[in-house]
């Protein structure tokens, strides 16, 4: 019953410090430099590590975001996309950093050891990504294409559809 309890008061902590930004179209713009950690520990400073012409954000804001991940992986792999690809599920708030070790450790256990050098979780600048992209439906993953210098060419945050992926790959 208390663990219930403390279940219940920490997913509110977690929740309920959430902000609402309004969708933005960001496809011109700068991504903005932020700071993650892969699942294999390795730090990186977003975007300036990413050292290719071209590399696929795909950002979850929530757990549920996931479902909408997935199916864009499953879709990039079927149209034969091999470009660099990072999972950046991005949680704001103070209580998630207090957790984040504690959340890393949850998605290791769902992810194979191979895949965790292509997810970098981002905390500390996860307010600052959400109101750069908005957070509005966020079960929706954002993805965004940019080019080696970090300028955004491509984004799209309205759920995987096969018109959105054809799109991206014209852009790649």
């Amino acid at each position: 019953m208390i663990r219930s309890i403390f279940t219940m008061l920490l997913l509110l902590l977690i929740t309920g410090c959430a902000s609402q930004y309004p969708n933005q179209q960001v496809v011109g713009k700068q991504f903005p430099t932020i700071t993650g950690e892969s699942l294999e520990k390795k730090e990186f400073v977003i975007p300036s590590d990413f050292n290719t012409e071209k590399t696929l954000l795909l950002i979850g804001y929530k757990q549920d975001s996931q479902f909408d991940i997935d199916r864009w992986l499953i879709g990039l792999d079927m149209a034969g996309v091999t470009l660099p690809t990072y999972e950046l599920p991005t949680i704001a708030g103070m209580a998630p950093r207090m957790f984040s070790t504690f959340i890393d450790n949850g998605m290791r256990k769902g992810i194979p050891k191979e895949l965790w050098g292509g997810v970098i979780t981002i905390y500390k600048d996860g307010e600052a990504v959400q109101k750069f992209t908005g957070n509005q439906s966020p079960n929706n993953s954002r993805v965004i294409l940019i080019d080696s210098t970090g300028k955004i060419l491509y984004f799209y945050d309205r759920g995987f559809s096969v018109d959105a992926l054809n799109k991206l790959k014209a852009k790649i």
